[in-house]
């Protein structure tokens, strides 16, 4: 029996066919509709898909569909960038045209933003590299900058200065591999994440401990808590955002608690 994300696949796909008319598509009208928008069959010859198959994805059934035939059917539905994110989501896959995509030049709002805001703030590639920070994170974090290290996990788990900087240490720590591997798992068999993974697993046992541990978690704010070796113990409220239209970016910002 289909489950619900099966049953919205479905009813996703017919209703992005049902709003397509031929023209737009550059196909001739043929004789009379007696539905709005494509037929199944039209869709399906633009994908290499059979019309069969096609159905019964609407219908909600449970068939398989690899990656790369959603990928011709986002591409012949004319989907949008949120459109084709939500149709992989709903059919549990990774989109290949996503996992294969050059790598993005940094966003100039990530830039404004950081530039704009006096609380500490950094940016971070899909690979978790620093691509950007403001005055206020280069003082809270430099430990971390002065060292020279551009990767956030390099700086966790291989400098020594990073035991001492983060209050709970073994907890964020852990908490850190899992959510870099649910973070890049949507990457795919991407060289650059699997070199990165296995020079920390060379560099640090403990990062190999964790790695094998296969934990997955969603990056999450919340509080943080430092030891800087000039002001002391330090608090904050830390928020983690995605810049729009950019999604291998991301934007830290660290509230003071109390200020």
């Amino acid at each position: 029996m289909p489950d619900d994300a099966q049953r919205e696949l479905g009813a996703f796909l017919r209703a992005h066919r049902e709003r397509l008319k031929a023209t737009d598509l550059g196909l001739r009208p043929q004789g009379r509709r007696r539905t709005p928008g494509l037929r199944r069959e039209e869709v399906a010859d633009l994908c290499g898909l059979s019309p069969t198959w096609l159905s019964w994805i609407e219908q909600g059934r449970d068939v398989s569909a690899s990656p790369a035939a959603l990928s011709r059917l986002g591409d012949a539905l004319r989907l949008s960038r949120a459109e084709r994110a939500y149709l992989f989501e709903l059919a549990r896959k990774q989109d290949p045209k996503i996992d294969s995509a050059p790598d993005e030049a940094v966003p100039l709002a990530l830039g404004q933003v950081l530039a704009s805001t006096t609380v500490p703030a950094y940016g971070l590639d899909r690979l978790w590299q620093l691509c950007g920070r403001n005055a206020a994170a280069a003082r809270l974090f430099s430990p971390w900058l002065d060292g020279g290290e551009p990767n956030l996990l390099g700086f966790v788990f291989c400098d020594p200065a990073a035991r001492r900087f983060i209050c709970d240490w073994d907890v964020r720590a852990r908490r850190l591999v899992a959510e870099f591997r649910a973070d890049t798992s949507r990457l795919g068999d991407d060289p650059d994440t699997t070199a990165l993974v296995a020079h920390l697993r060379r560099e640090s046992a403990t990062f190999d401990g964790f790695w094998q541990a296969r934990d997955v978690v969603a990056r999450e704010g919340g509080a943080r808590a430092f030891h800087h070796p000039a002001d002391g113990i330090l608090h904050y409220e830390q928020a983690t955002l995605h810049i729009a239209g950019h999604e291998r970016f991301k934007l830290v910002m660290l509230f003071p608690v109390g200020a």
